[in-house]
């Protein structure tokens, strides 16, 4: 502030300088042609009438001051209509600039607009339950009105993870590093005809853990609520293998209302002998939940695979490995099924 007061009192004595010097110019040269018209008439008049010669000075000193003023006031009209013409041209500039912008942002907000409208209708149009789908998005916008950095940065990664779960589970295909407790759990919950699976040492540890409490209860909720068939083969290579603690956990599986089995391949039929042996869930004959191991024989990642192809050769594999291994209480079994999908 103290610069720019600097600045102004500076150019006003400035200003005023420049006044006074164009004055002094113009009473100069109107002093000179008055004075040169005085002695130019003395010396043509040879009668030496004073009131012509003076009165011929002024008027033509006055014509000469008139002049400059006329002049200046030309070059400040030329100076004027300039200045108007640049700042009717920014003006036309940023009007026009201003009505490009204004343009933009509603192309840009109806496009938005259209857009999510597309979203919602192809969201309606869907055999998808929508109305999660919306709560989903109305909490979203909620969450970045009123949460912390933190919390809004974790709501973009959530998003983010789930939407890649959703275009890779419409491309047939999902993964994740680990073993993911989540989705077993949840497919057991939505399951409702059947849910084939077999265990391998990869996944022992598992079935003494917190996740597989749940995993449990809700497999026996699902027998019960839904009659949900529920098998599993424990499979194990050699004779040895099976142990006692296997025995109980087999039975232990049972007591939730699971019909559970132990294969040992090696006393299987030759057929079910060649079947490969690795961890998979079949759930209602449309997608497998299937665990790879890593060098240390732990699981490292779940994948998800709903090909009708590959779903149909899971299923074929458990029948083949189930058919080949004495029950405990022989009955009548029901075939599993493929569903198209």
């Amino acid at each position: 502030m103290s610069g720019a007061s600097t600045g102004d009192a500076g150019a006003v004595p400035q200003r005023e300088e420049q006044r006074i010097s164009k004055l002094l110019r113009k009473t100069l040269l109107t002093v000179v042609v008055a004075a040169g018209t005085y002695v130019l008439t003395n010396v043509l008049d040879q009668d030496k009438n004073q009131v012509w010669q003076l009165t011929v000075s002024v008027v033509l000193g006055g014509a000469a001051l008139i002049i400059q003023y006329l002049v200046e006031f030309e070059q400040r009209l030329e100076a004027m209509e300039a200045s108007q013409k640049k700042r009717i041209r920014e003006m036309r500039d940023s009007l026009a600039s201003h009505h490009e912008q204004m343009r933009r942002a509603v192309d840009e907000s109806f496009s938005k607009i259209n857009d999510a409208t597309e979203l919602f209708s192809q969201v309606d149009r869907s055999v998808l339950r929508s109305d999660g789908v919306t709560r989903l998005a109305r909490k979203y916008t909620q969450v970045g009105e009123h949460g912390s950095e933190l919390v809004k940065t974790f709501a973009q990664e959530e998003i983010g993870r789930l939407a890649s779960l959703m275009e890779s589970l419409s491309n047939g295909s999902a993964d994740c590093p680990g073993e993911n407790h989540d989705w077993l759990i949840d497919l057991t919950t939505c399951a409702k005809e059947t849910v084939y699976a077999t265990s391998t040492s990869v996944d022992r540890d598992f079935w003494f853990s917190e996740p597989a409490n749940r995993y449990l209860k809700a497999q026996e909720r699902a027998i019960k609520q839904r009659g949900v068939v529920v098998r599993r083969l424990f499979l194990v290579s050699r004779p040895e293998d099976r142990t006692p603690s296997l025995e109980q956990l087999c039975e232990r599986h049972r007591e939730f209302g699971i019909d559970a089995r132990i294969a040992v391949r090696v006393l299987l039929p030759p057929p079910a002998q060649v079947t490969p042996l690795n961890d998979f869930i079949v759930f209602d004959g449309e997608l497998s939940y299937e665990t790879e191991p890593d060098v240390e024989v732990m699981p490292a990642k779940t994948t998800l695979k709903m090909t009708r192809e590959h779903v149909a050769e899971r299923i074929n594999r458990f029948t083949v490995l189930w058919e080949a291994t004495e029950p405990a209480d022989p009955e009548p079994e029901p075939q599993p099924t493929v569903t198209s999908g």
